[in-house]
């Protein structure tokens, strides 16, 4: 399950070697890795994908663990859980941590109604909407 999560967000966020501004205006680097001050990463340099590979896996490790936490002992299935991980790696534990209706509908096990719960954020109509509707789209069918 996980190397197709991992893959998924690779697609979603693209690669990049070099810092890049994401669309919430951030300094940014390779696989949506957000910039924070213990990086090194200088303006201008392009780094290496095998930088890029090792920075990706450290960040999928903590986002794996956030959503664990957000998903507790809720009786998702896989699919909504690949959903789950792809959105806190892109917003984080916090962000997704928002979405309280549709939490209470993955506490119902009614992903038609977490979709629509999906779209119903400033995510959704304002970040990344394709991004957005392709997960909404996913969870509808899990």
């Amino acid at each position: 399950m996980y190397e197709e999560v991992k893959e998924e967000i690779k697609i979603c966020e693209g690669y990049v070697p070099k810092i890049y501004k994401c669309s919430e205006g951030f300094d940014t680097i390779f696989y949506g890795h957000k910039i924070t001050p213990e990086d090194q990463y200088e303006h201008g340099v392009e780094y290496s994908k095998e930088e890029g590979e090792l920075v990706f896996e450290r960040d999928f490790q903590r986002t794996l663990d956030a959503a664990e936490r957000l998903i507790e002992e809720r009786p998702i299935n896989n699919t909504a859980k690949q959903v789950i991980i792809n959105m806190v790696y892109q917003i984080g534990e916090g962000g997704v941590s928002k979405f309280k209706n549709m939490w209470k509908a993955l506490d119902r096990e009614d992903y038609g109604e977490a979709s629509f719960q999906m779209m119903d954020s400033v995510w959704a109509k304002h970040q990344t909407p394709n991004r957005a509707k392709k997960l909404a789209e996913k969870m509808r069918g899990a």
